[in-house]
């Protein structure tokens, strides 16, 4: 583990850019500011207060003055204790308000982000950004940048009234100052750069553990236990180590601070007892200066504290602000509505590549008339599901054009393009939430009889119906408690329910077990009834009444047409692969 980041100027850009979010709270924000300024001198009123007591009623055995002044003390020190309970709640306020804002904001930017964001960003990243990292920019409002300007203002006022007191006294006072700054510069720097790794280490044990929740069914089938164990225990190491390390710096940099108050407060007594002897030191003086001296210390002491957060805060707010400013979007320029569509689908030279430099797909160029079927086969890797892939523009190609109804697909508006192609994917995602819910997508506009009508009509109805609660039944994260084929039926159901014009079937046959093909095979016969299709499949027996067959092989597209012509070829690869799939059918019924 790297011992610490290098040491960085503060960064005012960055903390204007922090600032800049509670814009639409100007208000609050100088609410709080005025209550800062209005509580400074407030609080130092009190010592003055009972220097007065001391020197002008106590010792002139003034009763009704002494009475007088009490009562003054008294509601001196209500109205300050509501006055920062407002102050409090008002920042805290505050603070909660920019976070919601920008949490949504952050949910709003990462979901508008290209799929290769996330091809190349761990979750739980994403995760620490939206939560832990959101959380910390929080304190910069709650206890951060409000807090420092009340305890500033309170030392400057409290400094000012000392000197104007007795500037003898406090200058004597004020002897331990620099072994004071030197601890705090020393703790400041200490708690940021071990703070630094502590937010890596969070963000690598978030990742570590949602891949490995997530994949934990490898994990156990291949009773990889122990030595997954051991790798969450060095990660988990780590991160107790940095935050070891900045508790150190808090068990020594506070005693410190008591040490330097203590022998503040015996230099004083020490020399304003002399002045008080010497009768050029009130009584009254060397009553009132503890509590200055307190009241002194004890800013100073959570300055360095609040600086840290400060500086958490930024550390947290600068990787938030690197997540908002990732350009990585698809451009969407296009402002062609496409309300409906024909169908009629053309790959010319397509060209594409994940990383920009290793296509995988190569000169690729096919035609697919409306309301006809295409299927698309060829060995893993060939670049099948990269062709559905450009065709919904989850990514754009590099070279060459993709077309719709003769229009070019980056001319479409890009959620009405996406409105009107539907994608069965092989690995169905179900969310948290009802069967109603994960087939609308929690979409208002869908209702139930809509549901239940798509289901009758590719026969889901029945096996739904069997659930408890039926269509309210709960479906666990992924959808756990139901079977692959089940999960394919209700995907197929939330296809059809959004009426697609152009529908994608990504190997959505390939985990079936036999008994629910039938069922998945009628679906399927009813989803393409109608409308352009393209399917994907490994099985070329669900492919067979395709009306155009597209064989891929490393990235390009290397044979095109019928089954019946296909067939054919004298070492065709589509033949080639028909007739592997054919032999071990026949091993295996035999």
């Amino acid at each position: 583990m790297s011992q610490a980041t290098p040491k960085k100027k503060f960064n005012f850009q960055l903390f204007r850019r922090i600032m800049s979010l509670a814009n639409p709270y100007r208000l609050t924000f100088v609410s709080a500011a005025l209550l800062a300024i209005i509580l400074a001198p407030l609080s130092s009123s009190r010592p003055y207060l009972i220097q007065q007591m001391v020197d002008e009623h106590i010792f002139k055995f003034d009763v009704p003055g002494m009475t007088t002044m009490c009562i003054a003390l008294i509601a001196l020190l209500i109205l300050e204790v509501g006055l920062q309970y407002i102050f409090n709640y008002i920042t805290s306020w505050l603070g909660q308000s920019v976070i919601r804002d920008l949490r949504v904001r952050i949910f709003r930017h990462v979901t508008s982000l290209n799929l290769s964001y996330f091809d190349k960003t761990p979750i739980g990243q994403s995760t620490t950004r939206t939560i832990s990292d959101i959380e910390t920019i929080n304190a910069v409002f709650s206890e951060g940048i409000m807090t420092i300007i009340a305890d500033l203002l309170t030392l400057i006022v409290v400094l000012g009234i000392m000197f104007w007191t007795s500037w003898k006294l406090t200058l004597v006072c004020m002897i331990v100052l620099p072994f004071l700054i030197l601890g705090a510069r020393w703790f400041k720097n200490e708690v940021a750069r071990w703070f630094q790794i502590v937010r890596n280490s969070v963000s690598n044990m978030n990742s570590f553990l949602q891949e490995h929740i997530s994949g934990m069914k490898i994990i156990q089938i291949f009773n990889a236990e122990e030595q997954e164990r051991a790798k969450f225990k060095e990660i988990n190491r780590a991160y107790t180590g940095a935050n070891l390390k900045a508790i150190f710096a808090y068990a020594v940099f506070f005693p410190f601070v008591e040490i330097i108050s203590a022998a503040a407060l015996g230099i004083m007594v020490w020399y304003g007892a002399q002045g008080v002897i010497a009768n050029h030191i009130t009584l009254g003086v060397l009553v009132a200066f503890p509590v200055y001296l307190n009241m002194l210390f004890r800013p100073v002491r959570m300055l360095a504290d609040k600086f840290n957060t400060l500086q958490m805060g930024m550390v947290a707010a600068e990787r938030v602000f690197n997540l908002l400013d990732d350009t990585d979007f698809l451009e969407k320029n296009g402002t062609r509505k496409a309300d409906i569509l024909r169908g009629d689908v053309a790959f010319k030279n397509v060209d594409f590549s994940y990383d920009g430099d290793n296509l995988v797909l190569k000169n690729v160029s096919f035609n697919l008339k409306d309301a006809q079927t295409l299927a698309i086969v060829g060995s893993t890797g060939s670049g099948k599901t990269t062709i559905t892939s450009v065709l919904s523009r989850f990514y754009d190609i590099k070279n060459g054009s993709i077309t719709i109804d003769d229009v070019d697909i980056r001319e479409f508006d890009l959620h009405s393009l996406r409105n009107k192609i539907a994608v069965v994917l092989q690995d169905v995602f179900l969310f948290s939430g009802s069967v109603f819910e994960n087939i609308t997508l929690r979409d208002p506009s869908v209702s139930i009889e809509k549901v239940k009508a798509c289901a009758e009509m590719i026969g889901a109805a029945e096996f739904i119906e069997r659930l408890p609660n039926g269509y309210d039944y709960e479906v666990m994260e992924r959808g756990a408690t139901l079977s692959m084929g089940q999960r394919q039926l209700i995907s197929f159901v939330r296809a059809l329910v959004f009426d697609p014009d152009i529908l994608i079937l990504d190997e959505a046959t390939s985990s079936i077990d036999p008994e629910t093909e039938g069922v998945i095979q009628y679906a399927i016969e009813k989803l393409i009834d109608k409308r352009t299709s393209i399917i994907i499949a490994h099985r070329l027996s669900t492919i067979r009444h395709a009306n155009n067959i597209l064989v891929m092989d490393k990235g390009e597209a290397i044979e095109f047409g019928k089954h019946e012509d296909l067939i054919q070829i004298e070492g065709g690869r589509y033949r080639e692969l028909y007739e592997m799939q054919f032999a071990a059918s026949m091993q295996v019924n035999g």
